[in-house]
């Protein structure tokens, strides 16, 4: 709202949302806080990248496609090419999946498809199993893949409210989004309670619901250090 004010005064007569907007696009910039830290919120503060960086660091330039699918795979691989399409939105990257062929490393998975993955990349055994993960809302896991049966079970809906509606994050048991959270706080016996609550929208056995449970006392831990008494429920 700041800068369109400034920039209105240099260009009367246009829309001052909209030259705001049009330098957030194409001038490097950084959301500073009060926005996106944890518990907290406020307005939308932007500064440069090179004044948030300090000592007048000059920002990288753009690696283009082929750099943007190296860091797909870096977060998400083994992945296919209509993976990182779904996710970033683009077209044309079996060109650019070509290009790079000769720096990554393909597989198949068990529907003949071609994975592509960096050839370092962390690739654990098959039988190693995955511990309960609390994700936030709108989490990329959760989105990051045409075929998203590889983490969603029953092609269930991931919940995307608009606006700051998003309310609950999401679980995965045994690598899979199987369960809601959210902590409420409250004061229990006068003391300051911070409770987590886990909701499965499907059964979990008794050595899940205990993995959950003890990987959600972790999390109340660091996102309610200050309550008195901490509790997870599953429910």
């Amino acid at each position: 709202a700041e800068l369109g004010w400034l920039l209105a005064g240099r260009w009367p007569g246009r829309d001052p949302a909209s030259l705001a907007y049009a330098v957030t696009y194409h001038v490097p910039t950084v959301q500073v806080p009060p926005r996106g830290i944890w518990g907290s919120a406020g307005p939308a503060a932007f500064t440069t990248t090179e004044a948030w960086l300090g000592g007048g660091r000059e920002t990288l330039p753009c690696d283009g496609p082929d750099g943007l699918v190296l860091r797909y795979l870096a977060a998400f691989g083994p992945a296919t090419v209509q993976d990182a399409a779904t996710w970033s939105g683009l077209t044309g990257l079996r060109e650019v999946a070509e290009r790079l062929r000769p720096r990554l490393r393909a597989f198949r998975d068990a529907d003949g498809r071609e994975l592509l993955d960096l050839p370092d990349a962390p690739r654990p055994d098959p039988d190693t199993q995955a511990p309960p993960r609390f994700l936030p809302e709108y989490d990329n896991l959760l989105l990051s893949h045409a075929d998203r049966a590889r983490v969603i079970l029953a092609r269930r809906s991931v919940p995307l409210p608009p606006g700051p509606g998003g309310t609950r994050g999401t679980v995965l048991v045994d690598g899979f989004w199987q369960a809601t959270w959210r902590i409420t706080r409250g004061r229990e016996g006068g003391a300051d309670a911070a409770l987590l609550w886990v909701e499965p929208f499907t059964p979990l056995s008794p050595r899940q619901a205990a993995a959950v449970a003890e990987e959600g006392a972790r999390l109340l831990g660091f996102a309610a250090s200050d309550a008195a008494t901490h509790d997870v429920r599953v429910v």
